[in-house]
């Protein structure tokens, strides 16, 4: 099998395809106590848009790229359950309805990344919520022209990334 649908699942501890181990244990890059940022995780998935459109493969790529590490990784599709208590912030507003269709309407690619200052670093990767505003060379820039079909989700603080990872990937 090849393309998006060859991405079912990634087990964080098997070797990297550039040969760089990758675990579910992976220690800090660095020690806090010589003023250099310790390893951080964040959740990012591709939302069904993208998975549609067959982008899986280029959305992972510029996040290896960037070096973030891949820790786990897997398809699946949303069930409203899931997706409200992913968006509990939302559920209330008028447009969460539909957003809720969209985003259980088909599978998503959800992955833990690991690397320093890997919130902030995959947010500006990502680039701004409405598309058509987003700066060319983010990933919404360059390959998204809608608010709501914006092809990824990525955790907007630490805080939320440890709250989201708990939700699609407990224990990791």
């Amino acid at each position: 099998m090849s393309g998006p649908l060859a991405l079912v699942l990634y087990a964080g501890r098997l070797p990297a395809l550039s040969g760089a181990p990758r675990g579910l244990d992976a220690p800090a890059l660095h020690s806090p106590s010589k003023g250099i940022t310790v390893s951080e995780r964040t959740l990012v998935f591709v939302k069904p848009d993208g998975v549609r459109r067959g982008l899986v493969g280029e959305i992972v790529s510029r996040f290896e790229a960037k070096g973030l590490r891949i820790v786990t990784l897997s398809m699946r599709t949303l069930d409203p359950e899931t997706a409200d208590v992913h968006y509990a912030e939302h559920v209330a507003k008028a447009w969460y309805p539909e957003m809720r269709d969209f985003i259980t309407s088909g599978p998503i690619v959800a992955m833990v990344l690991e690397g320093d200052q890997a919130v902030e670093v995959a947010r500006l990767m990502v680039g701004a919520t409405d598309a058509r505003k987003a700066a060319p060379g983010t990933i919404r820039g360059d390959l998204a022209n809608s608010n709501r079909e914006n092809l990824v989700h990525a955790s907007d603080s630490p805080e939320s990334a440890k709250r989201e990872i708990d939700i699609f990937f407990a224990g990791v």
